[in-house]
């Protein structure tokens, strides 16, 4: 019996966008709620989001209930954090400030078991293997695993053909928060150099082969990304809904302002 089939992984190859949402809340609740949406995908958040490996593992077990693929992203590269959260069983990493080739191919050995790559074999006691329940892990593990890597610098877009034509690169995702504020507009992500910038990239990632994935919560922008072929959209996060939903609340019953949206500046 081989490793099971990551949905996330397969999608990539699809004709449609694979529409996601951010959990950042740290929550197996909210994960839940979020969970019975709609969504194909859902991020768990380790970089931003408060969560730690057993946050992590309690999320995936409550998604694993539901025919939503998820994905977690881990702080950053180092090898030993994306073992851990493999053998808890994800498939699909997502990392953080990835700025070139090098970096991508150091993150394929990581995410890869010999001779591929470096990673460690522990699967008896892993979630990833069912308990060792599943026979044929190890040698089919690889095949599944899915590595997105992060562009969110000038650097990383300046490299983005560089790092797309490493081999075991899956796919990779704008930042474009924090690539706003490395261009000089931090909190400033719809200057028109940042627009431009993000939908060269797109176009830039796809001609190299690779699918390309992006978070903004305005429909405007997520419908224009998703039009110029970005095969991952999250569409939005369950910190800002909150914050925007319960404020609005409140301002409607202390006879303010009409409901105003909440602009988020958090990095992506």
């Amino acid at each position: 019996m081989p490793a099971p089939k990551n949905p996330f992984k397969a999608g990539l190859k699809g004709e449609k966008a694979m529409i996601g949402f951010w959990l950042s809340l740290a929550s197996p609740y909210t994960a839940e709620i979020a969970a019975g949406a709609g969504f194909d995908w859902l991020l768990i958040d380790g970089e931003h989001g408060p969560n730690d490996i057993p946050l992590l593992l309690s999320q995936l077990q409550t998604l694993a209930a539901h025919p939503v693929a998820p994905v977690v992203r881990v702080p950053i590269g180092e090898t030993w954090m994306i073992k851990q959260v493999l053998d808890i069983g994800a498939q699909s990493v997502l990392v953080p400030m990835v700025e070139t080739a090098e970096q991508a191919r150091q993150l394929v050995r990581a995410i890869n078991y010999p001779p591929k790559g470096v990673r460690g074999v522990g699967a008896a006691v892993a979630r990833a293997s069912a308990f060792n329940r599943i026979p044929d892990y190890l040698v089919t593990a690889n095949d599944e695993v899915c590595l997105i890597v992060q562009a969110e610098s000038k650097a990383a877009i300046d490299a983005i053909e560089e790092i797309a034509a490493v081999d075991g690169v899956d796919a990779i995702f704008i930042g474009p928060a924090d690539l706003a504020a490395d261009m000089g507009y931090p909190g400033r992500g719809t200057e028109p150099v940042v627009l431009e910038t993000i939908e060269k990239a797109i176009l830039r990632i796809q001609a190299a082969g690779k699918p390309a994935g992006i978070l903004n919560s305005d429909p405007k922008l997520a419908n224009r990304y998703i039009e110029l072929g970005a095969k991952f959209v999250a569409v939005g996060t369950d910190v800002t809904l909150f914050s925007q939903a319960t404020s609005n609340l409140a301002r409607s019953y202390r006879g303010d302002a009409a409901p105003q949206p909440v602009k988020s500046t958090s990095s992506y």
